[in-house]
């Protein structure tokens, strides 16, 4: 061969061997973004959807690794240091983490993806670049994995958004922390106030005395620019999504303080802590943060709390002193689950009754109310973040438990069944059963709908029912609420009705993210407390809605059940309390 026949082959080889095959990451690279994307096009994405959004895009990555070392037409040299590098700058990324972003799924679902997509972003865009695309690509690697070791997580909004602040910022827990350094707690319950017992609480347990976050007596003026909330108080405190439970002039939620978890008695005219009991627990989970899920209940045994590590306690509801504490987590024998355990404690006929969700007869437990003896167990879903509450069909009284198993109705005095509906599903259930009569509204979450149940008693025999199920009410951990044979609550996260008698959708507007509604009954008026703090005033309006008055309340994520005690509203949130006087009419 002759030197100009080598220079031929030299110039026919040479593009084949310097310019990378780009298309294949380029189509990568879109996948990845498009299924990054796919469950915000949805109002309430299946469990489906959200795996294929969240876990997909670092399954691209590991493929566009495979294109880099198996089809882009690079130098072995090229690609071995390409590898290299990019293995030992997410290495070192990874380890670099804040925890917030490390024992989450942020290292899946943010690191690898953003940071195989900065280096594999140079490589295509200089495919024909041999000497300038390598270190270019490297370059973006460090900067695409290292940028998430300037970011801490504050969880997620109610679609599944991550939330991130930098990672030097003080977060609103440890702002907190430092206010309660100037703050000491104020003087117990007055010598000439009456003790703190059921009769004396207007809402003695989550949401309201039979859980269904109905109101009576109440109600509100629709003219909020001419008369808008007057601001009482409001005041920083500790993470949580706990909802009040009222007294008096008392007020008893829980929150998480550093190590400590703490149940707290403010004053409700100022917000002024009246006492507060610690004890060392602390809750963390990725989605919704720090802190005990569950709210406080009052009984004339005392008031009760769970925590979401699993300390349930007594205390002296005027003093805040301890009467008993138990583990559920010992006494069931079971870790949280993985948001926390959030059975807020229902009292009657002398036990106290939360939900464990412990292996065989240990998923409900009931302690003797006044010394936390166990006086019975009975087995149950192995999940749940709903609550134990109170319900009767056909003139039989028991407790009534929604989990990811289904329905049970049991008898407060031993636990034994009364009857089960089984309804089992893959995540998790976190509404109230709404009990309307003989009927039974069950909800489940991640998009799969509402059934309404009819619940009959034939001589010795029960039978449920299924009358209908319905998509067109999708809620995930947002209570309804019913009104004059309509249900009212949040489709995903749009606030819509529904027919009672069918299930179908009367109409669909109101976008308030992931809130929490209150019905005044007497008025036919919801108040609804949007994933962003504001108050909303609608009116219980079957054939349309009739948004009636808005107004910011408190800042940061609100997922909190607010409470309306006379002409006051409590909300709060991980960060903020308040208190509002709204205009009555």
């Amino acid at each position: 061969m002759n030197s100009s026949d080598q220079t031929v082959g030299q110039s026919n080889t040479s593009p084949m061997q310097h310019t990378l095959r780009w298309w294949p990451a380029a189509l990568l690279l879109v996948a990845m973004v498009l299924l990054r994307k796919l469950p915000d096009t949805m109002e309430a994405p299946s469990i489906l959807i959200f795996m294929l959004g969240f876990m997909g895009p670092a399954a691209l990555a590991m493929l566009i690794m495979l294109w880099w070392l198996f089809a882009s037409r690079a130098s072995w040299k090229e690609k071995g240091i390409g590898f290299v590098a990019v293995a030992l700058i997410g290495v070192v990324a990874i380890s670099l983490c804040h925890f917030t972003i490390l024992k989450g799924m942020g290292i899946v679902i943010f690191v690898i993806p953003v940071g195989v997509a900065a280096f594999a972003l140079p490589l295509i865009l200089l495919a024909n670049q041999p000497l300038l695309r390598l270190p270019v690509a490297i370059v973006g690697a460090v900067i695409g994995f290292g940028y998430w070791d300037l970011l801490q997580s504050e969880g997620v909004n109610g679609k599944f958004v991550t939330n991130f602040k930098w990672r030097w910022e003080p977060t609103a827990e440890e702002n907190y922390l430092n206010s309660l350094a100037s703050k000491a707690p104020g003087n117990a319950l007055e010598t000439n106030e009456p003790a703190i017992t059921l009769a004396s609480s207007v809402w003695p347990s989550f949401r309201g005395a039979s859980r269904d976050g109905k109101l009576l007596g109440v109600s509100l003026a629709e003219d909020w620019a001419s008369s808008p909330p007057k601001l009482i108080w409001k005041s920083k405190i500790g993470p949580g999504w706990s909802s009040f439970s009222v007294a008096g002039n008392r007020l008893f939620t829980q929150e998480q303080r550093g190590e400590k978890e703490a149940v707290v008695c403010l004053n409700a005219e100022t917000g002024a802590i009246v006492w507060e009991h610690e004890y060392e627990s602390r809750f963390w989970e990725s989605v919704a943060g720090a802190g005990p899920r569950a709210t406080p209940t009052i009984a004339d045994e005392g008031l009760f709390s769970l925590g979401a590590n699993g300390i349930l306690t007594c205390l002296n509801a005027s003093t805040g002193a301890q009467v008993w504490e138990r583990n559920i987590q010992t006494d069931a024998n079971r870790k949280p689950p993985m948001w926390g355990f959030s059975s807020s404690p229902l009292v009657t006929e002398g036990v106290v009754i939360v939900h464990a969700g412990g292996k065989e007869d240990k998923g409900i437990l009931a302690y003797d109310a006044k010394t936390g003896e166990s006086r019975w167990s009975t087995a149950s879903g192995d999940h749940s973040y709903s609550s134990p509450q109170a319900a009767s069909f056909d003139s039989i009284t028991g407790v009534l438990m929604e989990t990811n198993a289904g329905l049970q109705f049991i008898s407060a005095k031993d636990g034994s069944k009364i009857w089960q509906y089984d309804s089992p599903i893959q995540n998790y259930r976190a509404l109230q059963p709404l009990v309307l009569g003989n009927s039974i509204l069950l909800a489940n979450s991640m998009g799969e709908g509402t059934k309404k149940l009819s619940v009959s008693l034939d001589g010795d025999q029960w039978s449920i029912k299924e009358e209908w199920a319905t998509r067109d009410m999708k809620p995930d951990f947002n209570d309804f609420v019913e009104h004059q044979g309509s249900l009212y609550g949040f489709d995903g996260s749009i606030f819509a009705s529904i027919d009672l008698a069918t299930g179908k959708r009367q109409w669909k507007k109101g976008r308030y993210g992931n809130g929490q509604v209150l019905l005044l009954c007497d008025a036919g008026q919801m108040l609804v407390t949007s994933e962003a703090g504001e108050l909303v005033l609608l009116r219980a309006d079957s054939k349309s809605m009739v948004e009636l008055a808005k107004f910011p309340a408190i800042e940061g994520k609100t997922w909190n059940h607010s409470v309306v005690v006379g002409n006051h509203v409590f909300i709060r949130n991980a960060e903020q309390a308040a208190c509002y006087e709204l205009p009555t009419r």
